[in-house]
């Protein structure tokens, strides 16, 4: 069983940055994926980014060149940094995490590849 918590999300202006944080607890030493979604109001939940225990990302192609996905291996953390932000990426931001390799199958950040789930950190982007 993991636990995620999520962190950092705010308000920012266009083209501002910020940096969303998710502690993983209940992790054991094993092979995993780690992801972060977002879901705006009225739409479908969205996969972002994600990132394997070899480090091998994948990035949805609305946010390639502006966010990226890293780890603390050390501090069971994984974090999005988010560059020059646009008012579409207002979301609530989602951590995800399972064990395994089945992130590595997909070719895009596919929520059916995740079962552990944070709370969300809302993000919002004004213009």
């Amino acid at each position: 069983q993991l636990q995620l918590v999520e962190s950092g999300g705010g308000s920012v202006q266009a083209g501002g940055s910020l940096r969303l944080s998710c502690a993983v607890f209940g992790y054991t030493d094993a092979d995993y994926c780690l992801g972060w979604f977002r879901q705006a109001p009225g739409k479908e939940r969205e996969g972002v980014a994600d990132i394997d225990s070899g480090s091998v990302t994948t990035y949805a192609d609305s946010v390639k060149g502006r966010f990226t996905i890293s780890k603390d291996n050390a501090k069971n953390t994984v974090y999005l940094k988010m560059n020059s932000l646009k008012p579409e990426d207002t979301a609530m931001y989602y951590c995800a995490a399972d064990y395994g390799w089945r992130c590595r199958l997909s070719t895009y950040v596919d929520s059916s590849n995740y079962k552990y789930w944070g709370q969300g950190t809302q993000v919002t982007v004004s213009s």
